[in-house]
């Protein structure tokens, strides 16, 4: 089912958008969350930590995958916008064949460099193995990770939040047995965690697969739709290099980052990953809106409907900030034990450290909303490489703090590291967001 987000109120579709949107996140928010739930309290402190050893570096390579189908469904919502049936379908096909040879090759190069990887990281030798055999898995399965974020993709940039939203629902549920069976019965620690989620992640992109072939009619392709075409994918990789290369810029920081907090050792490793796993819970209605943006805005850009566009933008600032208010405050008092989820109430010193992270990271929720919602809606009004470069700015603003103030600050440094580079990606973004409109209006103007 098509959602065309070119008429009607701003506000109200942005909402009736995001809300299925947000349900699908959560749910998707789910499969690493129970990873973490069943291995800390089932497996140990210790299996936690070597989860979370391998955060940054799993955002680092999968978050560039589902970046770059992020930006793959740009031009494909923009086609939408403007009624473009042949080149929606062009977009479609070239993007399911760029999809399949770069997730070959990714699949590849991270299957075989991931020892490496995890010792540049400075992983403990305590968890090494365990880290190492989590994350291996998790990359084997990159093409999986392409199938949903590619399909899920396309049904959002076609307007439909919804079905995803079923299917990750299923597969969540799934992913539950699949982590309780591996890790109960059959006693396979933290591997067992990263099977189930690559299982239950392969029936959600099948489901996607299975429903579009039925019940999307544009989407009914003839051979010729398939032929690769050197303007499609030109288009494609300019929409979803710099979309994947922010998502991976950004994780370098953290990865870099994550490097630091494991040279503190396994306890503060956990006491992060648990925080961040939190916090990940708090912040997902402002990631939703964030998608949400670049959705309306590239429809209503192929719509040539420039005033709309600002409008939307304006409605979603005010909203995303009064969300970050509640958020802010509500983790604060409540972060703690929501923590309880992934760790023993015995471990009070790691609580202690995860309070810590959580409310350094609240008090900057207004500047990840206004991040957010800046990123997304320059990326689906087609300037995605001055998104990229915000992602530098994070990247720059989170390895100054691992090289330079970990060492003299310890882990208080860690905590407001987040901060830190929400702060500098929107130094460039609030311009570069004031720039991309007054090229919009002239552009359009003179045509």
């Amino acid at each position: 089912m098509v959602h065309d987000m070119t008429q009607g109120k701003p506000i109200r579709l942005i909402l009736s958008f995001c809300i299925p949107l947000l349900l699908g996140n959560l749910f998707q928010q789910m499969y690493n969350m129970v990873d973490s739930i069943i291995v800390g309290k089932y497996v140990g402190v210790g299996a936690l930590a070597a989860v979370g050893s391998t955060g940054a570096l799993n955002f680092l390579i999968l978050g560039f995958a589902m970046g770059l189908c992020s930006g793959f469904t740009i031009p494909i919502s923009q086609a939408f916008g403007a009624n473009d049936v042949p080149n929606l379908k062009r977009y479609v096909t070239n993007a399911a064949w760029l999809s399949l040879f770069i997730g070959v090759l990714l699949t590849l190069v991270t299957t075989f460099g991931t020892k490496q990887f995890l010792i540049w990281m400075q992983t403990p030798e305590d968890i090494f193995e365990d880290a190492y055999r989590y994350i291996w898995t998790l990359f084997a399965g990159i093409l999986v990770i392409f199938l949903y974020n590619l399909l899920s993709g396309i049904m959002r940039a076609l307007g439909d939040s919804r079905t995803p939203l079923y299917f990750l629902v299923l597969a969540s549920i799934l992913n539950i047995f699949l982590d309780l069976f591996f890790i109960l019965v059959l006693k396979s620690g933290a591997v067992g965690a990263a099977i189930a989620t690559v299982i239950a992640q392969l029936v959600s992109g099948l489901l996607c697969f299975l429903y579009i072939k039925k019940k999307f009619p544009i989407l009914h392709m003839k051979r010729a739709d398939w032929r690769l075409s050197g303007f499609h994918v030109s288009r494609l990789l300019g929409m979803g290099i710099p979309m994947g290369l922010q998502f991976s810029i950004t994780a370098i920081g953290s990865t870099v980052l994550q490097s630091a907090v494991n040279s503190l050792g396994s306890s503060i490793v956990a006491a992060t990953t648990a925080g961040a796993k939190v916090s990940a819970l708090f912040t997902q209605p402002l990631e939703t809106l964030g998608l949400t943006m670049a959705t309306y805005c590239g429809q209503n850009l192929g719509a040539v409907k420039i005033d709309r566009i600002k409008q939307g933008i304006r409605q979603s600032l005010i909203l995303g900030a009064l969300y970050s208010l509640i958020a802010g405050i509500g983790i604060s008092l409540t972060g703690r034990y929501v923590a309880l989820l992934f760790l023993d109430s015995s471990e009070t010193a790691i609580l202690s450290d995860v309070q810590r992270f959580l409310v350094a990271n609240g008090s900057g929720y207004v500047l990840l909303s206004t991040l957010l919602i800046l990123r997304n809606a320059i990326q689906g009004l087609s300037h995605g490489f001055l998104a990229m470069f915000a992602g530098i700015f994070e990247m720059a603003a989170r390895s100054l703090v691992a090289f330079a103030l970990v060492a003299p600050f310890g882990y208080t440094a860690v905590c407001f590291a987040n901060m830190s580079a929400w702060v500098a990606a929107n130094l460039l973004l609030i311009p570069a967001f004031f720039y991309v409109e007054r090229s919009l209006k002239q552009h359009y103007i003179k045509n």
